[in-house]
């Protein structure tokens, strides 16, 4: 978050968020908490509570983006880069913040956001790991971390073992089943009978191109 206020009010609202979840309550206490007016902590967070948990959610990304760039990964294999990847952007965060997020999130009328914000942890951890792909992979890589992502988060909020352990071993396997995918779409690429029959989905979804960002507005002056 940019705005000093916003981050003032964020950081004010976590310890109001066990005891009354991301909510209107909360805001209100953390704008009194952080010197902020009222009318500008509404206009920061229009939605109120909702509109906390998803600066609360960014705030983890960027932190841990922040945190991968200080590793040394070089040494590391693909996938012990993202397992480092999740296991950073978890350890940064507060467990029972991100449990009554996960609650708010459950709400039906918030099922777009949430996917928004699950997808956004997974496009940062990829960028971050230097992913360059440009076609379906670029979905298929996010939409299969977003799955394994939101699963180990579900897994660590009932975790009681020491250190977290049981979530990194479950971490561990469930990427260990990513690449066995990733394995399998490739022989099924080298298999002149495994692609005529089972290809097809494979080469649609390689058929879709990274989004872009929009281009200038007509009249706009670029340098």
């Amino acid at each position: 978050m940019t705005d000093p206020a916003a981050t003032r009010i964020l950081d004010a609202a976590l310890p109001h968020v066990p005891f009354d979840g991301w909510s209107e309550a909360t805001l209100r206490a953390a704008a009194q908490s952080a010197a902020v007016g009222t009318d500008l902590a509404r206009a920061l967070f229009p939605r109120g509570g909702l509109d906390l948990a998803l600066a609360y959610h960014r705030q983890g990304d960027a932190r841990m983006i922040a945190a991968l760039a200080d590793r040394d990964l070089g040494a590391l294999r693909f996938r012990e880069r993202v397992a480092l990847a999740v296991r950073l952007r978890l350890e940064g965060a507060d467990r029972e913040a991100v449990r009554r997020a996960a609650a708010l999130m459950a709400l039906p009328q918030n099922a777009p956001e949430a996917a928004r914000a699950v997808w956004a942890t997974a496009d940062s951890i990829w960028t971050a790991l230097g992913d360059t792909s440009v076609d379906g992979n670029w979905y298929s890589k996010r939409a299969i971390l977003a799955g394994v992502y939101s699963s180990v988060v579900l897994y660590w909020l009932g975790d009681d073992s020491d250190g977290a352990a049981d979530t990194w071993a479950f971490l561990d396997r469930r990427i260990e089943d990513v690449m066995r995918f990733e394995q399998t779409k490739a022989r099924i690429k080298a298999s002149p009978v495994l692609n005529a029959t089972l290809g097809l989905p494979l080469r649609v979804l390689e058929g879709l191109r990274k989004p872009q960002p929009p281009g200038p507005m007509p009249g706009t002056w670029q340098d």
